[in-house]
């Protein structure tokens, strides 16, 4: 029996686990390693708080890229909502926890169907400390000292906590009053009122920080320091549909032409009172082509001058969340300020922040209780020195892409590429680890293809090394 290794078990490892256990005709063994509390359902959709919010429409978040309202109608069938409009919930925002109840019943509804008899589940309720490769067997050592051989590896381990900020002083975080994972639910607990938080970052996880600590009594100032400020929009146009760009797209088109061709739809829908989203959104199924087009130069531009736009445009948020984050700033609790971190220190009973203020051109000073790292998984392996993907990378059996956003990997059969740009044969990677190969990696839209894609590509795999057959990769 075939055996395939899945380190991480979120909605990545999950559905490929699903889609494999599917479409599988002969016998095989699947051992999934990941922590039992967020297994099936990964940390994004287990969240500590019952009010964060998916980002994304109910409409467009099934689990199976075939079937586009099996959330939608699973979410029907649910008791809270079963009375409810069903037009009102496709256009709705629901609870992230509710869409890790949804995974869970998608793999309960997979394990004890028909097909998932010709297959045994392994799951390891742990982490990888480490991987070996060899040409036929891949080992993953877990957290308690086991190895376990593989026939195919498929990494799927998703985000990883926040890099440390650079600063002078890096004992700093050391300290209890600093918080560098803002998804476990410590950093928004147990909490003294007398003195302000600083959050560092401004994106999405920020807006979860910030509703982490209302919801846990915190009433005193909350800051956030950021490069560029206060720059979240929420959905403001739910449901339009912008054609005219990808009408004139032509396949052939350089950066440059594309940035030309972005700049003048942009000022056409302005003209009709109409802001940026609805084309940055018609040019979102399109981007993993066109990113893979683009020289490693035009990568760069995009990165330095163009990511953060993109990012904000790309990443709203529900308008009543964004409404009540802007009655926060207007009530002088939610104070954004733009500008870089310098330093942290351990004062007499509090935190002493500094920053440049990029408004006042200055060293400024904020005195806090704590600090909450909200600036972004950390994507660059080479700062994660003792995970396995560190050793990987030591080992040669991985590479990060030029902008250290991710692993190296072929992007139609999504095997890792080594330190001689060489396919390794029984080692996979999909997710979020595909960000520099694909720059679109992380939302169910495409984790969902992937995941499908993935299952079939490792399936050929196995069956053509069973069956002596060349597998061209």
């Amino acid at each position: 029996m075939k055996r395939i290794g899945i380190i991480g078990a979120g909605f990545t490892g999950t559905m490929t686990a699903v889609n494999l256990i599917k479409k599988t005709a002969e016998p095989i063994e699947i051992i999934l390693v990941n922590e039992k509390k967020t297994r099936h359902k990964g940390i994004a959709f287990d969240p500590y708080s019952r009010q964060h919010l998916l980002n994304v429409t109910t409409s467009k978040m099934s689990a199976y890229h075939d079937d586009k309202d099996h959330f939608l109608n699973w979410t029907m069938r649910h008791k809270k909502y079963a009375d409810k409009d069903r037009n009102i919930i496709a256009d709705s925002f629901l609870p992230r926890y509710l869409y890790g109840e949804y995974l869970e019943d998608v793999w309960e509804d997979t394990v004890t169907s028909p097909e998932a008899s010709r297959v045994r589940i392994t799951h390891i309720d742990g982490y990888v400390t480490d991987l070996d490769v060899r040409d036929d067997l891949a080992t993953m050592t877990i957290h308690d000292g086991r190895r376990i051989d593989v026939d195919a590896c498929i990494i799927t381990s998703g985000n990883n906590a926040p890099g440390n900020p650079r600063i002078r002083n890096n004992n700093f975080y050391k300290s209890p009053n600093y918080f560098q994972n803002p998804w476990a639910v410590d950093a928004v607990s147990d909490i003294r009122s007398n003195r302000p938080i600083l959050i560092v970052g401004n994106g999405l996880t920020m807006v979860d920080t910030v509703l982490g600590l209302r919801e846990n009594g915190f009433d005193n100032e909350i800051y956030s320091i950021s490069p560029n400020g206060f720059n979240i929009l929420p959905h403001r146009h739910n449901g339009f549909v912008y054609t005219r760009l990808l009408d004139e797209l032509k396949e052939d088109a350089t950066f440059l032409d594309i940035v030309k061709l972005f700049n003048k739809h942009i000022k056409l829908i302005r003209e009709f009172g109409l802001s940026a989203e609805p084309v940055v959104d018609s040019l979102r199924p399109h981007t993993q082509r066109i990113w893979q087009r683009l020289t490693t130069q035009e990568k760069r531009i995009f990165i330095n001058r163009f990511r953060n736009l993109w990012g904000v445009a790309r990443h709203r948020i529900p308008l009543h969340i964004y409404d009540k984050l802007q009655k926060q700033r207007i009530d002088d609790k939610l104070n954004i300020r733009a500008g870089k971190l310098l330093d942290l220190n351990e004062k007499n009973g509090y935190v002493e922040a500094e920053y440049w203020n990029k408004k006042t051109q200055r060293n400024e000073y904020l005195e806090v209780s704590r600090v909450i790292n909200c600036t972004g998984p950390e994507t660059d392996i080479s700062r994660m020195e003792g995970s396995f993907l560190y050793k990987c990378l030591c080992k040669g059996y991985i590479v990060q892409d030029e902008f250290k956003l991710g692993i190296n990997a072929d992007a139609d059969t999504y095997q890792v590429l080594d330190k001689y740009g060489r396919k390794i044969r029984n080692l996979f990677t999909i997710g979020s680890s595909l960000r520099g190969m694909l720059w679109e990696s992380t939302a169910v839209n495409e984790l969902r293809q992937q995941a499908e894609k993935l299952s079939e590509v490792i399936l050929k795999y196995l069956w053509a090394e069973e069956k002596n057959i060349i597998f061209v990769s």
